[in-house]
């Protein structure tokens, strides 16, 4: 069996604190010895790139407690909402682990940071009227109209994020089963069901607008979604597309790829679904992710306190 490589970080005796070198051999520990996807990479070196830009010469082994409440108060200057606060919060506190399982800190004054009592941001989620609208959107007269529409249907009909939804392949649709694979945050997989709907849409686009875009990428690209080129439809590309239905139809401007994966879960809920087997379809690693959308759908629970509570 093959050995690890061994990550050789700059040594804490000859460098000091070196907070760029340091964010540079710590995001090489998540990639190799943690294998986090390149979307939460991204994430982390942007967190670390805002928090060098406050340290501004500080020493890392001489920040006290107050130090990094000052840096919190500075987040907020920055105007970061509570949410994103908590995230870099949060990542700076596994950096400062990292530092200690290097030996460049004894104790990690980071774990001191309370975590805020967030207000909990109830995501914005489409009526079921509205989300049908949205869904036909897409018209014979726009290019690729096929292609968007299968698109559209597969963020509702699956929940999946954009980013998973571009990383389809071929072989992870199964349009007969009425299922596709995602591959979620860390490449984990799951199974989610797809609906007759949405594998109609889909086959539809495989048949008589997908092969016209593969022919021009020369090879047979193996993605499910294709550009214009034929090549991978970037994550990018489907938050503008979803922009630009989303304005055809009289959609609240705030609407993303994630919208539509919100009103999955909501609708999902609201039809009486399990809230384990939402969280599976969603990919949430903690139930209590999940949760949020029971304070969404107020009407479920106004329904099940009807039929169940004694005095309702």
């Amino acid at each position: 069996m093959p050995l690890k490589p061994k990550l050789v970080p700059p040594s804490p005796k000859t460098t000091g604190d070196a907070p760029v070198r340091w964010s540079a051999a710590f995001e090489d520990y998540l990639r190799s010895e943690c294998r986090m996807s390149e979307n939460t990479l991204k994430a982390y070196h942007r967190d670390q790139a805002h928090f060098r830009e406050w340290l501004a010469g500080r020493s890392i082994q001489k920040l006290t407690i107050a130090d990094l409440s000052d840096y919190v108060g500075w987040l907020h200057d920055q105007g970061l909402a509570p949410a994103s606060i908590a995230r870099r919060l949060a990542s700076l506190k596994v950096f400062f682990r990292y530092l200690q399982l290097e030996g460049v800190l004894q104790d990690s004054q980071a774990e001191l940071l309370s975590s805020q009592k967030l207000w909990q941001r109830v995501p914005h989620v489409l009526s079921p009227q509205m989300v049908e609208r949205f869904l036909a959107a897409p018209r014979k007269s726009d290019s690729y109209w096929l292609r968007d529409r299968a698109v559209l249907e597969l963020l509702y009909a699956t929940g999946c994020r954009a980013s998973e939804l571009s990383s389809l392949r071929l072989p992870d649709v199964h349009l007969d089963e009425g299922y596709c694979l995602c591959h979620g945050k860390g490449d984990k997989q799951r199974l989610v069901p797809l609906g007759k709907t949405a594998a109609r849409w889909v086959g539809r686009y495989l048949d008589e607008e997908r092969p016209r875009l593969a022919a021009r990428a020369g090879l047979a690209p193996e993605w499910l979604i294709l550009s214009r080129r034929g090549a991978l439809l970037r994550r990018e590309a489907i938050w503008e597309m979803v922009k630009k239905y989303a304005a055809r139809v009289g959609a609240p401007p705030e609407i993303g790829p994630h919208t539509l994966r919100h009103s999955f879960a909501t609708h999902l809920l609201a039809g009486g679904a399990d809230l384990r087997r939402v969280q599976e379809m969603l990919g949430h690693a903690s139930i209590a992710t999940t949760q949020i959308y029971t304070h969404v759908d107020s009407t479920r629970l106004k329904r099940i306190h009807r039929q169940f509570h004694p005095r309702a």
